[in-house]
């Protein structure tokens, strides 16, 4: 989960930075958690921000995804341009963008308006988080301490995903504003403890930016997930329109790495895919975060929607997931030494799949017990996945390559976290609008409401009350159930094949 080819460390003294090294680790893991939390945090808030706001099933995925997939393609060309004009500068750059972004998605009027505002979050994001690692590695010359630095970074990187929801449960309960509001004051307190503490960065000029990758990188991602969402949802275009940008969006990525193996400073090390461990490692990562997210979204909505728990009770009941993946990290620096990386990665996907497989025969009854040892199963197997998955990605890549390494897997993570979101509530939506039926006593314009989403549903049937609402949220309640298992089994199908893929790619240890 580390970031861009960081210029060559200069051997400065520790005394240079002091004391301050350990204040400027905290300030910069505040800054990964403000940026790792927001790519989750939203997971809880979906009945109050669609009750507010009235966004259709298609506008709030956007919402809750825009932000990572805006990340994802940034972090190369921030990190690069970071390298090149200078560390400190882009982060403060990064600060203002992301607290002028907060407050406008705090107070966003219409979906559209918050769409926007989580795509500018997204910017700021990916000008801040590469410089979070390339800091560390300049101010920490101790190769010790330097070890002990990075695993509080990737520690913090690693349980911020997870304790979004939880974070997103006790601030909804005040206003569904304040999960974006909350991160202006923290912003306020980071911009002059950032300019007195970060060291400056010495500017690489003679290294090399090629915009045109940067812009290929990012619209083909955003072309890529458009299509995919539209090809689920047929809202704002045809069926046939939405495959030609799905397809337009694969013709510009391959436009661009086929450009990265012909530069010479490309964006991405592209050449490091010709290794099967590394390659494999990068699926890992890719395929554990895409679950993690994607699934942490639509099990926060059965949750408030299916069992009726309130925000805060759903956050709650998610912190078994929080606790075992943070456990996960811990215990996986113990596990990979003992059995290895293949066994590792591969057993931890493994155990994801099957913590699902019980929610396969779930309806809108309440399993509390089991829930919890599913949420342990999920936390601890996909955590324990990642850290076998960086490890064997940094272990296929040599000193040089590291910047390059890092990078990838970076964008793997976040790119993970926009692919989840993006094809598992795709899926979810295929599903359910076509299971939810015509209820008597609702408009069918107050249907086509429901169809979008279940928290549309909700929202509709509280609007008709009476025995006709309370109809419509039983049977949304069911066809969202239904679009859930469909959810599961997608799921659980690919995490088995690549467990396999790994236990049969990697080579043994």
């Amino acid at each position: 989960m580390t970031v861009i080819q960081a210029a060559p460390l200069v051997r400065t003294a520790d005394r240079e930075h002091g004391d301050r090294r350990w204040s400027i680790l905290v300030l910069l893991c505040v800054s990964l958690l403000l940026i790792t939390v927001d790519a989750t945090v939203l997971h809880i808030a979906v009945p109050a921000l669609t009750a507010a706001l009235e966004p259709s099933a298609v506008q709030l995925l956007w919402i809750i995804d825009i932000y990572s997939l805006v990340v994802a393609p940034l972090l190369i060309m921030f990190g690069t341009l970071g390298d090149r004009y200078g560390r400190k500068r882009l982060v403060l750059c990064g600060y203002l963008l992301f607290g002028l972004a907060s407050a406008g998605a705090a107070f966003a009027p219409t979906p559209l308006t918050l769409i926007l505002a989580r795509a500018l979050l997204g910017i700021g994001g990916a000008m801040i988080m590469p410089a979070t690692l390339s800091l560390i590695r300049q101010i920490f010359t101790d190769r010790r301490e330097r070890a002990i630095a990075l695993g509080i970074w990737s520690a913090v990187a690693a349980a911020g995903a997870a304790v979004g929801p939880l974070i997103g449960g006790v601030l909804v309960g005040i206003w569904w504003g304040a999960v974006f509001l909350i991160n202006v004051p923290i912003l306020l307190a980071l911009i002059p403890a950032a300019v007195r503490l970060l060291p400056d960065s010495p500017g690489r000029k003679d290294r090399g930016w090629d915009g045109l990758s940067a812009v290929l990188s990012v619209f083909g991602i955003l072309a890529l997930a458009f299509g995919l969402k539209e090809a689920g949802s047929g809202s704002l275009m045809p069926l046939w329109a939405s495959v030609l940008v799905f397809l337009a969006g694969l013709g510009l990525l391959f436009l661009f790495v086929r450009r990265q193996s012909r530069l010479r400073h490309p964006l991405l090390e592209v050449g490091l895919f010709r290794r099967r461990e590394f390659t494999t490692g990068v699926a890992g990562v890719l395929l554990g975060v895409f679950a993690l997210v994607g699934l942490q979204l639509m099990l926060a909505q059965y949750l408030q929607l299916v069992l009726g728990d309130s925000p805060l009770r759903a956050a709650v009941r998610m912190l078994p997931l929080v606790i075992a993946a943070i456990s996960g990290g811990l215990a996986a620096a113990h596990i990979l030494p003992r059995i290895g990386m293949r066994t590792t990665m591969s057993g931890g996907l493994g155990l994801v799949a099957l913590s699902l497989t019980p929610t396969l025969s779930w309806g809108v009854e309440s399993h509390p017990v089991m829930l919890a040892f599913c949420f342990v199963g999920i936390g601890f197997g996909v955590q324990v996945a990642l850290l076998a998955a960086s490890d064997t990605i940094m272990s296929a890549a040599s000193e040089s390559q590291a910047g390059g390494a890092a990078a990838i897997e970076e964008t793997a993570y976040e790119l993970g976290a926009g692919l989840g979101v993006a094809v598992l509530g795709t899926i979810t939506a295929i599903v359910y609008a076509p299971g939810l039926h015509s209820v008597p006593g609702v408009s069918a314009s107050g249907m086509d409401k429901a169809r979008q989403s279940l928290a549309g549903a909700a929202h509709v049937a509280h609007e008709v009350g009476g025995s006709a609402g309370g109809a419509l949220l039983d049977a949304a309640r069911w066809a969202f159930v239904n679009a859930l298992h469909t959810t599961v089994v997608v799921s659980v199908v690919l995490l088995s094949l690549t467990a396999v893929a790994v236990a049969t790619l990697l080579s043994r240890d």
